[in-house]
């Protein structure tokens, strides 16, 4: 999929419609466009989260292979919002659109299982925070979350790639497993403590 962008704004957009992967032209807050501008959000706190892990720096191990994780996911999530933008259909060019796929699902799953191994299993629901890095994930993953629930409705009207949804599902339990690693192995997670702010 080559992409060249020689002027940034166009102005197609300056009555409140945009173009989707094949040229249709909707409103700006239709329901496709919704789920994968979120998408496009979770991507950006990703790369606030990747940020943070620059930062921190260091030779624990588990920063840069976060890190790895992270870049591949951001790669994902750009593929999940051209299969978002482009509507199921019947025609070749259709059969030609770029989609999520099995195996990008599955390397969720692996890595999830991987990481959550290393972890003592929990006892209370925890609190977004922790390490800055964490924290950005906790974020990341409430928008991953968002992310499914506009496209779990756009399911409901129009045919969506299935393997889009469990994707994203797969996404946001990645985030949490991966801010808990990143909270030494769940050592620095906040845990919630019911009625304790009363």
């Amino acid at each position: 999929m080559a992409v060249t962008l020689n002027r940034i704004y166009t102005r197609g957009g300056d009555t409140g419609m945009t173009s989707l992967g094949r040229g249709e032209r909707v409103a700006k807050h239709d329901i496709r466009v919704d789920a994968y501008g979120t998408t496009d959000e979770a991507n950006s706190v990703i790369g606030l989260a990747r940020s943070a892990i620059t930062r921190a720096g260091g030779s624990d191990p588990r920063l840069a292979e976060a890190d790895a994780m992270l870049a591949r996911i951001q790669n994902d999530l750009f593929d999940l919002g051209a299969d978002l933008c482009t509507p199921e259909g019947k025609t070749k060019r259709d059969e030609q659109a770029l989609r999520i796929v099995a195996s990008q699902v599955e390397r969720l799953e692996h890595e999830i299982d991987a990481m959550n191994a290393e972890l003592q299993p929990l006892k209370s629901f925890i609190l977004p925070g922790g390490s800055e890095t964490a924290s950005w994930l906790h974020l990341a993953r409430t928008v991953a979350r968002r992310a499914e629930r506009c496209m779990t409705h756009l399911a409901a009207e129009q045919e969506i790639n299935p393997e889009a949804i469990k994707y994203i599902n797969r996404l946001s339990d990645h985030l949490f497993v991966l801010a808990r690693r990143l909270n030494d192995n769940g050592a620095a997670d906040v845990l919630w403590v019911p009625g304790g702010a009363r």
